[in-house]
């Protein structure tokens, strides 16, 4: 059962006097929104921290007041809400591009209330953070092996392909392939930063963001201005967890923070899954370890469908994150067609469709014979994954 953030019942957190959520109401109304996101722009006070304080105070508006009262968070908090302004936060939040979403908006992933720390709000970039989407975490090492690589890119171009959403935090490594694997297939993606929702980080996947801006969305807890910290990281899991329905690990040493990753998942109740590797190899002990512990053992994305229990009959392509030109011909693909067909019925030059022909085919949504064209995978249609 998922939290309610308006159930004042709600299920008790590992702290036994803390419930998980948030008290009933909590940032509904004008003054509570302005609340949430002063809360959320705090950088002194810990997630844990806030959530305590939250409960013991009742409100978000009453949380902030006890802050500048000086009974709760630091000195830095109290000096940065002396001159905070929602408004002005709008207003950089705007002009980076980016939104915010706070419990009981649809952006806000009920699953998050689950942790034990779950955050007050997050912040989004590019498009909708979908409620009706189901989300998997392919996650691992930052300096993962050839094999790795391969099977990160693979299991998410797979994932992509049946309709799911693909989640990873935007590192180097596994992450990156996953996210690539992902916008290769055609998919949606989502990358959790660890740092604030207007940086790049790290700088060396600055052209990645962007097609994940235009093609998924980016997520961060974090509000314009924060850079990139040691620390940020293993909260940045939490989220990464949060929002997923499993967690794959691929690769990882024994004190990664892929583990931390499943760790948050088993907190939130979604399954773990890892990939096995070589007991000789370090970038294994991650995976193996958790195995050993109950993950499931998977070796290809099929397995990891039949885990999650999606029915063949559910698993059909979406272009959700296909450019528009390739979205168009692909959603008009009903039946075998020729290019000219396509064309018109796309509402595209003969130029721009077979361009578009061109890419689905190199990303293995379509086929080619005799001049005409259709979807690789029988049942395949277009729309959002469910």
């Amino acid at each position: 059962m998922r939290a309610d953030p308006h159930d004042a019942h709600a299920t008790q957190s590992e702290d036994q006097s803390v419930p998980r959520g948030f008290p009933p109401g909590f940032g509904r109304g004008t003054g509570e929104a302005d609340a949430v996101l002063l809360l959320r722009c705090l950088l002194g006070i810990s997630p844990r921290t806030l959530h305590r304080l939250v409960w013991r105070e009742g409100s978000a508006s009453a949380a902030v007041a006890a802050i500048a009262a000086g009974s709760g968070g630091s000195a830095r908090d109290r000096d940065w809400l002396a001159t905070a302004s929602a408004s002005a936060i709008r207003t950089q939040l705007a002009e980076a591009g980016a939104r915010f979403a706070r419990p009981g908006d649809p952006e806000f992933w009920p699953a998050l209330l689950r942790l034990n720390d779950p955050p007050v709000g997050i912040f989004c970039r590019g498009r909708t953070l979908s409620p009706e989407h189901r989300r998997v975490a392919i996650v691992g090492s930052r300096r993962p092996s050839a094999v790795g690589v391969e099977v990160a890119r693979t299991l998410a171009r797979d994932v992509a392909m049946a309709g799911l959403v693909v989640t990873s935090g935007g590192a180097l490594g596994i992450d990156a392939r996953a996210h690539e694997g992902a916008l290769e297939a055609g998919g949606s993606t989502v990358a959790v930063l660890g740092c604030g929702i207007d940086r790049d980080y790290p700088a060396t996947n600055r052209s990645l963001f962007r097609e994940i801006e235009a093609r998924g969305t980016l997520v961060s807890e974090y509000p314009p201005g924060v850079p990139a910290e040691p620390f940020r990281f293993p909260a940045r899991n939490r989220l990464i967890a949060g929002l997923s329905i499993g967690v794959v690990i691929v690769e990882g040493v024994a004190s990664s923070g892929t583990r931390s990753t499943a760790d948050f998942a088993s907190q939130v109740g979604s399954d773990v899954f890892a990939v096995p590797g070589a007991v000789t190899s370090s970038l294994s002990e991650a995976p193996n370890a958790l195995i050993r512990d109950g993950a499931h053992l998977i070796r290809s994305a099929e397995d990891l469908l039949d885990d999650l229990k999606i029915e063949r009959t559910q698993r059909v392509v979406s272009p959700e994150g296909l450019p528009a030109a390739e979205a168009a011909v692909f959603g008009v693909l009903e039946r075998a067609m020729m290019a000219d067909d396509v064309a018109a019925a796309a509402g595209l030059s003969l130029p721009d469709a077979l361009g578009a022909l061109m890419g689905l085919e190199m990303r293995g949504l379509i086929t080619g014979e005799g001049g005409r064209f259709r979807t690789t995978l029988e049942g395949a249609q277009a729309g959002s994954p469910t």
